[in-house]
């Protein structure tokens, strides 16, 4: 393990409104090597309720029958409270368009969100090993709440892997795109060519969206970028790289120490 180098992909955003899309995108990483994903599932996005939509909560464990994991992915999936600087405005509204749900929540409103996710999961009977926050906003009230939960072993940032029992971080560098504008898909396509290249870490994540399979050019970018990652890394999902990675001597730092410095980086607006 300590030689070895992993790859994790993840779906983000995987709800009803979005399955089709999702469905794309699945196929389109199945195009490249039939491997395991882990999957991000909301319990409510944007306010729909994904129990009540028919066949979803089946084509979920149909999934988990694939080898794919299955994670949450926030409640809502949308932030409602109001930005508290400018900064703050921009991060929220304008870089995370809205959706940085977990970013400033109270503990008490933390938990009562983490907790009915975890029913929804125990309801159909779906193993939980992680959380990951929308736009991997997670304010310090956050942070508290995640400790307290039992069911939740990592949590992953856009920077790091969190195995929270433990409390510790391990660096794993992410490669994501962006398809909201034509500008974006054009800097998307051009960072890809470029990212994680000599990446050295013994993780490496690619976070796939919905509509990522929706613009042919985006697609054959990141799905060549996958096929050269998979030729010196395997394919694992979250769960299975933080079980096997804490049994080994890799470089984790103390999550206390991480979160402090994003808490400090927060609130002076860097």
């Amino acid at each position: 393990m300590p030689d070895a180098r992993y790859l994790c992909v993840s779906l983000h955003d995987v709800a009803p409104a979005t399955w089709r899309s999702c469905e794309r995108v699945l196929a389109a990483v199945r195009e490249v090597a039939d491997i395991p994903l882990t999957l991000l599932v909301v319990p409510a996005y944007w306010g729909e309720c994904s129990a009540m939509a028919p066949g979803f909560e089946s084509a979920m464990t149909e999934q988990l029958g694939r080898g794919h994991e299955l994670a949450l992915h926030g409640y809502f999936h949308r932030d409602l409270g109001s930005p508290s600087s400018a900064f703050d405005w921009l991060r929220r509204r304008i870089y995370t368009a809205g959706e940085g749900e977990f970013c400033a929540l109270t503990e008490q409103e933390a938990a009562e969100r983490l907790l009915l996710g975890q029913r929804w999961f125990r309801a159909n009977g779906w193993p939980l090993a992680g959380f990951v926050p929308p736009a991997w906003l997670l304010g310090p009230e956050s942070w508290k709440a995640l400790r307290r939960s039992p069911e939740i072993q990592y949590v992953t940032t856009f920077t790091h892997i969190h195995a929270l029992r433990s409390g510790q971080a391990l660096r794993a560098p992410c490669l994501t795109l962006s398809v909201r504008a034509p500008w974006r898909r054009t800097v998307s396509r051009l960072w890809a060519a470029m990212a994680l290249r000599h990446a050295s870490a013994s993780l490496v994540r690619l976070a796939l969206h919905p509509r990522d399979a929706a613009y042919p050019a985006v697609c054959r970018t990141w799905q060549h970028r996958l096929g050269q990652l998979l030729e010196q890394r395997r394919a694992v999902t979250k769960a299975e790289f933080v079980q096997a990675a804490l049994t080994h001597e890799l470089p984790w730092q103390r999550t206390d120490s991480l979160v402090e410095r994003a808490a400090v980086a927060s609130a002076s607006g860097g």
